[in-house]
């Protein structure tokens, strides 16, 4: 699999000679098997051959149709054999990993045309697998027993056999029950809570014989920006406790729709507490023969975990169009967040007695011991409410708080962009303005490559965009069905917030019209799922709140975008600490978050040379020039625009 598909001297440098080989696949190769020669993704291999050559960071920013896939795969692999270790391709979430790799991605279809064998695997992240432990207690659920009891009656059978395994395979996946809705594949997957280092059955578990599987991979790991952060962000813990990081020590990483990552990032690198895991973890103190102090210590701090969590449980907020609820730092929970850190270190100094008279299992102790040092460091940031953002989740088996540094960008600069290996930055939306300086300062990135190349698509004669900056329900359904019927069906329609989504569903439900399509909405089912469903029902109408990025759907099927509002980030706090410590908020925040996003939904549309069709934006916000301004610039060059008119009664 290190073998190069060109002949190799030692004596001429290797990224020269990928290089040579590369310009002739896009010249020669790619063209004769009926590929269109694009200057615009020359370009790009040419400027990634730099990258490459000088292990530099670079923002590689194409257009919708410049073929900048193909060109960050070939570097990728070919680098991957010259250093003998994997090339990470990191996407922005789960359902793109799995369009790079399917029968007709990029991957299948540079091996077929250049005849060559990519071992590419995928790591998918770990709530993408399937919880043993979950599963069994979900199988008492009355809601969901038949689809609950179909999961089961699939396990292979060593999963529950207490042989030996002779045999196995990968298994659990989320892709591997596209049926169940995500409330129910919530009820059995794996979350942060779930103790796998003592789990006994972990070495039956699907997402272990995953990991096992794609840290083999010769040539490309396709995961995950969320994932590839949980890797940087547990990679130290992980290897004190004797594990393996989630990812191997790899060659370089490229971020296929980079500017996503600060949210993966932010999203990955948080603490998040919880009541009835600090007792489940703690308590097995309380098995062993320890001394009365330590146990009295234990059951305190027990005590005041449950009472933070009830004041936090108690005072949090709701937050419009978000999942995060807003927790007040008040004096109150201060000082019992103060108490509950002192409990805490109690505990830590009666385990230093208790360590020296071995009546603790050491590897428990271990385990304990790495949950109390977080917790600690997740407290310390409330003394330092300046560079912390809280939030609270309710879940059905209690309240999460979840603490989040304000700032990521030393943590990615020691472990990402100083790690001396090429990093990429790939997708058509990555400047603001003309500048990548809002996406690099985000990151933390003081030196990098860069450059931008534009679509070579014909958006004059193949696209045309309708505004409106309508704002009653009602009148948005009326032009939304008029609109429907102009491009029958064959249309995504993005939301900005679930919330919204539901409103839509449940406001169209009562609305005949509307019954002449067949509607998909995103959480029905598993995602990639929904898009093949959508793809093959050519007049259908996909709704969903997670598309505004990479999905590739050429042809018919996608024929009309809707934007059901400009999508402008919420009101939560993750952005209000964003707002707080922004000169101009809108100017700073708001608006260069909801622009690369607009840009992202529209790229949705036009995936070929002969694509046509319609655009909608609805947004109150478009009857302000100053936001109508910015939105009619990012629209893609030539493209018609026009107001639509109100909708009659």
């Amino acid at each position: 699999m290190n073998t190069y598909p060109f002949e190799f001297d030692p004596k001429t440098p290797f990224i020269q000679q990928a290089s040579d080989w590369i310009a002739d696949v896009f010249y020669e190769r790619l063209p004769e098997a009926g590929f269109e020669l694009r200057d615009e993704q020359i370009y790009m291999a040419f400027q990634l051959e730099r990258a490459y050559q000088e292990k530099r960071t670079i923002f590689a920013e194409a257009g919708v149709g410049t073929g900048k896939t193909l060109v960050y795969l070939l570097y990728a692999v070919l680098y991957a054999r010259y250093a003998r270790k994997p090339a990470i391709i990191a996407c922005a979430d789960e359902s793109l990993i799995e369009q790079l790799v399917k029968p007709e991605g990029d991957i299948p279809k540079l091996a077929r045309y250049l005849d060559l064998t990519i071992d590419a695997r995928l790591g998918k992240s770990m709530d993408q697998y399937l919880c043993l432990n979950k599963l069994d207690d979900a199988r008492g659920n009355a809601e969901h027993l038949e689809a609950i009891g179909e999961v089961y009656a699939s396990l292979p059978d060593f999963v529950n056999s207490p042989g030996t395994m002779q045999a196995f395979r990968p298994y659990g996946n989320r892709k591997d029950y596209p049926n169940l809705s995500d409330e129910q594949w919530r009820a059995i997957s794996w979350d942060p809570f779930q103790d796998c280092l003592v789990c006994s059955r972990r070495h039956r578990c699907g997402q272990t014989l995953s990991r096992e599987h794609y840290r083999k991979a010769a040539d490309v790991i396709v995961c995950s920006h969320d994932f590839y952060m949980e890797h940087v962000w547990t990679y130290e813990s992980r290897k004190r406790e004797g594990q393996l990081p989630l990812l191997p020590e790899h060659s370089s990483v490229v971020f296929d729709e980079g500017h996503l990552l600060e949210t993966a990032a932010q999203s990955a690198l948080t603490y998040k507490l919880k009541h009835a895991a600090f007792e489940a973890i703690v308590t097995r103190l309380l098995q062993s023969d320890i001394r009365e102090s330590l146990a009295m210590a234990v059951e305190d701090a027990i005590a005041q975990s449950e009472k933070l969590f009830g004041l936090i449980d108690g005072t949090s907020v709701a937050v419009e169009a978000s999942d995060r609820l807003e927790v007040p730092l008040t004096g109150r929970l201060l000082r019992e967040v103060e108490r509950f850190a002192a409990l805490l270190d109690a505990i830590e100094e009666e385990l230093v007695f208790e360590s020296g008279m071995f009546t603790i299992d050491a590897y428990q102790l271990t385990i304990v011991e790495e949950h109390l040092d977080m917790l600690q460091t997740a407290l310390r940031l409330f003394k330092q409410p300046e560079m912390l953002i809280s939030w609270a989740e309710r879940e059905p088996d209690g309240t999460t708080l979840v603490i989040m540094p304000k700032l990521v960008k030393e943590l990615l600069k020691e472990r990402v962009f100083s790690s001396g290996m090429p990093v990429v930055f790939s997708s058509a939306t990555l400047s603001a303005g003309g500048s990548f300086r809002y996406i690099a300062d985000s990151l933390g990135i003081e030196d990098a490559l860069s450059f931008s190349v534009p679509s070579p698509y014909d958006y004059e004669n193949r696209m045309a965009v309708a505004v409106s900056g309508e704002t009653d329900i009602a009148a948005k359904l009326r032009l939304t069905l008029a609109r429907l019927r102009q491009s029958e069906g064959r249309a995504l329609l993005l939301f900005p917030s679930r919330e919204e989504l539901a409103r839509f569903r449940e406001s169209i439900a009562g609305m005949p019209a509307f019954g002449g399509f067949r509607f998909l909405y995103e959480g029905d089912a598993e995602i990639s799922h929904l898009i093949a469903d959508f793809q093959r029902d050519e007049a259908s109408v996909l709704c969903a709140v997670t598309l505004w990025e990479g999905l590739d759907i050429p042809g018919p099927s996608l024929s009309h975008v809707l934007l059901w509002a400009l999508p402008f980030p919420p009101r939560d706090p993750v952005f209000a600490a964003k707002r707080r410590e922004a000169a101009d908020p809108f100017r700073d925040v708001d608006m260069p978050y909801m622009l690369l996003r607009l840009r992202q939904g529209m790229g949705r549309l036009i995936r070929k040379r002969d694509d046509e069709g319609i655009a909608t934006i609805f947004g109150g916000e478009l009857a302000d020039e100053a936001v109508m301004g910015p939105v009619r610039d990012v629209l893609p060059e030539g493209a018609a625009l026009s107001v639509l008119a109100p909708s009659a009664n």
